[in-house]
């Protein structure tokens, strides 16, 4: 498997891209659409929106809002960051629909001539991000990623296509960054013993094969020393969707093909969810 390099021409020209394709899926919008339920629990295609441009305001540096407790009792909220997320959401939320494509737009182009304005030394500055304490550039595929995914969030509750052919570079880095991770999730959460070999074959768009070996750890490899023992054959949507739990293995079995063996191939389809 392959993977983009993280260069920051290349994630520049990915985040400005992801960013219009969102515009381009919220735009005509009525009231009603906007607060449809998103796959997200506790958030409508508004929410979904206004989390990436909470996230992007405080990438410009705007100051965060104060959390109150009313925020950290909400069901869906886990922890510190959600609660965050979740007081960012508050202060949008008067906003209609259209004043927040507005405000989107706003922030993202601002932040389109931030990345561009950035040296290379600061590219490759390391600071705290959601996979620890990486260089910039790094960081910047982390938001390729969320924003891809919070574009198929969008889609799937409206009932529209994402964008097709010409979000092969965004998916690419989307699919990049769930993979990185998926050699621990296999391990942790789908119980993959010692020694065992995997291969993920992921079909439609942006189709690839990941191969993983755990070997005391596992490890996401180009290939395998021997036949793998669970093969697991899905759609690169559908995976997507399983690993940002946005959506229940179960009822999605039968577009899912698996051979080898069986108990663990299906045990890890269950418990891909590792990025909500």
């Amino acid at each position: 498997m392959t993977t983009v390099p993280i260069e920051p021409a290349t994630m520049t020209t990915a985040l400005i891209a992801q960013w219009a394709a969102l515009s381009r899926a919220a735009t005509g919008l009525d009231e009603r659409q906007w607060r449809t339920a998103s796959p997200l629990p506790g958030w409508t295609v508004f929410d979904v929106l206004a989390h990436v441009t909470a996230i992007e305001s405080m990438l410009l540096g705007e100051p965060n809002p104060e959390i109150g407790a009313a925020v950290r009792s909400l069901p869906h909220v886990r922890n510190d960051i959600g609660a965050l997320n979740e007081a960012w959401l508050d202060t949008l939320r008067p906003l209609t629909g259209a004043q927040l494509l507005d405000r989107f737009e706003s922030v993202t182009a601002c932040r389109g001539a931030a990345l561009a304005a950035l040296g290379e030394a600061e590219w490759q500055q390391t600071l705290p991000s959601p996979v620890g304490v990486v260089p910039y550039a790094r960081f910047m595929r982390t938001r390729v990623f969320d924003c891809w995914m919070h574009e198929l969030d969008i889609t799937d509750a409206l009932g529209t296509e994402p964008a097709g052919a010409e979000a092969a570079l965004r998916a690419d880095l989307g699919l990049d960054e769930l993979t990185a991770g998926l050699g621990r999730t296999v391990v942790k959460r789908g119980g993959a013993p010692d020694g065992s070999r995997l291969t993920f074959e992921l079909t439609g768009a942006d189709a690839r094969t990941v191969h993983i070996r755990v070997d005391g750890r596992a490890v996401v490899a180009e290939s395998l020393d021997r036949p793998a023992d669970a093969v697991i054959r899905l759609d690169t949507r559908l995976f997507a969707r399983l690993c940002g739990g946005r959506v229940d293995a179960e009822p999605e079995l039968d577009r899912i093909d698996v051979s080898g063996n069986h108990d663990l191939a299906l045990r890890i389809v269950r418990n891909l969810a590792f990025t909500i």
